[in-house]
């Protein structure tokens, strides 16, 4: 995931000097080199340059992925509720009850959640932003049992430790760091499985030298590289997922990636919620959706009514029931059950008919939209419960485990000797090498990479700084070189 030594082949040899000096009259031309030193330096750079952030979401991301256990630890009074035997009261009771608690704001939604669980009323104002204020009643008492400030039904804390891992508290600013991860992961992973693919490509028993560290090599560049490469080929479809769904909800990459599935009509499809014939097909009231400021009263006491129709119409397990923007609207009834298999269905309904009139089921989505929620809610730890959390979590240790090994091999392939004694070592091959490629390499790479830079525009700007960096430490040996002072030799890029 950082920082992988060159094997012999791919070793920079006299005819790739750091500065690009021409071939000698009669020396014979030089061999296209191919794709490995191009990946091992990209792969040394992005290493270095990129792992830092790479660690810091892998150590959010694992705070995260206790937060279900902290929420219930922290918040047991507001989440539990004991049935004991007991039948759930009205959902208009309950909903009385917590206006009665909290008389101001605008009531926005009812989660119902299942046994156990208390109902979260939520209520939204204006000063709160995207936070709502949600007041916990206990559905067999009917009394309530706490009040919080929450993010789309996330508690403060697990709102605390998803800010964390998004953007490190820092708001929009912060945003970028994760998108930057994201943009690299996959990269760097790929990147350095091609290299250890090279390093044993031909040799008998490949398979199981890919996937195991030589614990007979001696200790020092190589061991380290072994575990470092191995574990990461066993870490490699968890990143590239981890990868793929966080680009999905980055800043930049994702909204190129939802411009995408609009432009595929691939997006979750819209609920009709219009009561009027002549209206448009969506009047906005989603399953958030609280009525606007000034629109017509809605009666809070017909939810009853609408759970009923929507279960007769088969959304079964927890549900969130939004109210109708204004009187002319349905309400919205959706399964929020993201535990697998999943339950996503909606409907919309009229209780003065007592009749859906309008359904959107997770069966019908398109493909790409079943798959964005699915890799969400694994990405989350919510698809596969207690093992997808012990899931995600491996995957951050292994992936914080790789990055130390790649930096330690970084530290060990320092030169140690008294005249050219240097912290860390150099980078393994020299500048230039993508000069080095077919011609028909070039011609097809760099539209591809000038559209990689545009969907993951974090991507192409730090891509752009790594080269900045290379051709400043170019320019610095050339100076250097002018002035008289030879500058010191990298250290050979093997063991």
């Amino acid at each position: 995931m950082s920082v992988t030594s060159a094997t012999g082949a791919d070793r920079a040899g006299p005819a790739s000097s750091p500065e690009g000096a021409a071939t000698a009259p009669g020396t014979p031309r030089r061999r296209a080199y191919g794709w490995g030193p191009l990946l091992l330096r990209l792969h040394f750079y992005a290493g270095v340059l990129v792992a830092p952030f790479l660690v810091v979401a892998a150590l959010t991301g694992l705070a995260y992925t206790v937060t279900p256990q902290l929420d219930a630890l922290v918040y047991g009074t507001e989440l539990r509720a004991e049935p004991a035997g007991r039948s759930a009261r009205p959902v208009s009771e309950q909903v009385a009850a917590a206006r009665a608690a909290h008389p101001d704001g605008t009531l926005s939604y009812v989660a119902l959640g299942g046994d156990g669980a208390t109902t979260q009323v939520v209520f939204t104002a204006p000063e709160l932003g995207e936070k709502q204020h949600s007041v916990y009643v206990d559905p067999y008492t009917g009394q309530v049992t706490g009040q919080l400030t929450t993010w789309f039904g996330y508690t403060p804390l697990r709102t605390w430790f998803d800010d964390l891992h998004r953007n490190l508290q820092l708001g929009v600013l912060g945003r970028h760091y994760s998108e930057l991860a994201a943009s690299w992961l996959w990269i760097v992973a790929l990147g350095g499985l091609a290299l250890w693919w090279r390093r044993h490509r031909g040799g008998r028993g490949r398979a199981g030298r890919l996937l195991l560290p030589d614990l007979a090599a001696r200790r020092g560049v190589r061991r380290t590289r072994g575990w470092h490469a191995s574990t990461g080929v066993w870490l490699m479809v968890g990143l590239l997922f981890l990868s793929a769904t966080g680009l999905t909800w980055s800043r930049y990459a994702g909204a190129n990636f939802g411009a995408g599935l609009d432009a595929l009509a691939a997006g979750t499809p819209e609920l009709p919620t219009s009561l009027s014939s002549a209206a448009g097909p969506d009047s906005g009231g989603g399953h958030h959706g609280g009525g606007p400021a000034g629109a017509p009263a809605v009666d809070p006491a017909a939810i009853d009514q609408v759970l009923r129709v929507a279960r007769a119409d088969g959304l079964t397990g927890p549900v969130e029931v939004g109210l109708p923007a204004d009187a002319s609207s349905a309400w919205t009834v959706t399964q929020v059950d993201d535990a697998w298999p999943v339950q996503k269905d909606r409907a919309a309904v009229d209780p003065a008919a007592g009749t859906v009139v309008a359904r959107s089921d997770f069966a019908d989505w398109p493909l790409l939209a079943k798959l964005s929620s699915l890799g969400i809610s694994a990405h989350m730890g919510t698809l596969f419960g207690l093992a997808n959390q012990i899931l995600l979590a491996a995957l951050a240790l292994g992936l914080l485990c790789v990055i130390f090994w790649g930096y330690r091999m970084w530290w060990q392939r320092r030169p140690t000797r008294a005249d050219r004694r240097a912290f860390v070592g150099a980078p393994p091959v020299a500048r230039g090498a993508w000069w080095n490629l077919p011609t028909w390499a070039i011609v097809v790479g760099l539209p591809a990479v000038f559209l990689l830079c545009w969907a993951l525009p974090l991507f192409g700007a730090s891509l752009v700084g790594f080269l900045a960096v290379d051709l400043a430490v170019a320019a610095m040996r050339r100076r250097r070189r002018t002035d008289g002072v030879v500058p010191t030799s990298p250290a050979p890029a093997g063991s």
